[in-house]
């Protein structure tokens, strides 16, 4: 019934108001009626699924669970760290902080994307208004020049074209998910991207930062390895560990940091981190500096990467404006040598 997930910003002011009212001593329960009203009418419904599991006496980790994907597995597990470790307040608080900061991060992203997206969509329209001036350019034999040497020109080249264009979006749209999911199973698309010099390095270091951020949270929470494990993956899936493994590991004598050293899928620098974190006892403040540091470097090489791409845009608009250039010119020149051949 409630299949829509909830969006990062609403669920990081209801958190975050959730975390004052129980630090003042208000009733989760009464926190939570008061939360319903105030939601936009399209997430009542699910905040009322919430609520009535509260009223029977259901623990809040339970009562969530009726609401179905309105709340991200993310969101449900740090919950239930709170419920079991008595720190309710505090994970909220924390809960609503990095929920916050999912927000911030993707509007830098979106922002650094929007000059190239601008430049993306004015090379779409050039190369179509020039197939369309193709249809009014004759040769001598009265027929339309191909300026671009696709084959398009005129109106019905065209509809083609954008044709063409619309399929091509809606087919990246659709393996979208797809691409996703190869990225989380270290496949294909992670293999390509990882390739890429500045834009790999970027996804691995966002990737860090969200495993760090979370586990930082859970840990500070007194919260097992295990599951610390299982819920930093939830998160940064290319980093996941199995927690029974690592639960495993851990009683087989190896530290948590010997057990992310064996998956070699975490980079050194976050390996060393915990290990001294777990050395001195602080590898909640350990990880939170670190990802704060990967945050940062993830956030400089998205923003490289945007530059880079919309230079690669113009760098084509730039090629097809030359090319259009010299066969319009050789058009021209072939016309003038035929009407003097002629003569």
């Amino acid at each position: 019934m409630f299949s829509a997930v909830m969006p990062t910003k609403l669920l990081a002011d209801l958190f975050g108001r959730l975390s004052l009212a129980l630090s003042a001593g208000i009733a989760l329960r009464r926190a939570w009626r008061g939360e319903t009203e105030r939601v936009p009418r399209r997430w009542r419904g699910s905040m009322e699924a919430v609520g009535r599991g509260l009223d029977a006496g259901d623990g809040i980790t339970a009562a969530l669970g009726a609401a179905g994907d309105a709340f991200p597995p993310l969101v449900r597990g740090l919950v239930e760290v709170g419920e079991r470790t008595g720190h309710e307040p505090e994970v909220f608080r924390e809960l609503s902080a990095t929920l916050d900061h999912t927000v911030r991060t993707r509007r830098d992203l979106l922002t650094a994307l929007v000059g190239p997206s601008l430049q993306l969509c004015v090379a779409i329209l050039v190369v179509g208004f020039l197939i369309w001036v193709a249809g009014a350019i004759r040769d001598g034999e009265n027929r339309p020049v191909d300026i671009l040497g696709l084959g398009l020109v005129g109106s019905a080249g065209l509809t083609w074209y954008f044709g063409a264009v619309a399929a091509l979006a809606v087919g990246v749209a659709l393996c979208g998910r797809k691409a996703l999911a190869s990225w989380r199973r270290h496949g294909v698309v992670r293999t390509l991207v990882d390739r890429v010099p500045v834009l790999g390095r970027a996804a691995r270091d966002s990737e860090a930062a969200w495993w760090c951020r979370v586990a930082s949270l859970a840990a500070g929470t007194g919260l097992d390895m295990g599951r610390l494990a299982g819920l930093a993956s939830q998160v940064a899936p290319g980093l996941s560990l199995d927690p029974r493994a690592v639960e495993e590991r851990l009683r087989g004598g190896a530290t948590f940091a010997d057990t992310l050293r064996e998956s070699r899928r975490f980079p050194r620098e976050l390996v060393e981190a915990v290990a001294v974190g777990e050395l001195t006892g602080s590898t909640a403040e350990t990880l939170d500096r670190l990802a704060g540091r990967y945050d940062e470097d993830a956030r400089r090489g998205f923003v490289a990467s945007a530059r880079a791409a919309g230079f690669l845009v113009w760098a084509l608009v730039a090629v097809l404006i030359i090319i259009v250039i010299f066969r319009i010119f050789s058009f021209y020149v072939g016309a003038i040598q035929g009407a003097l051949g002629g003569r």
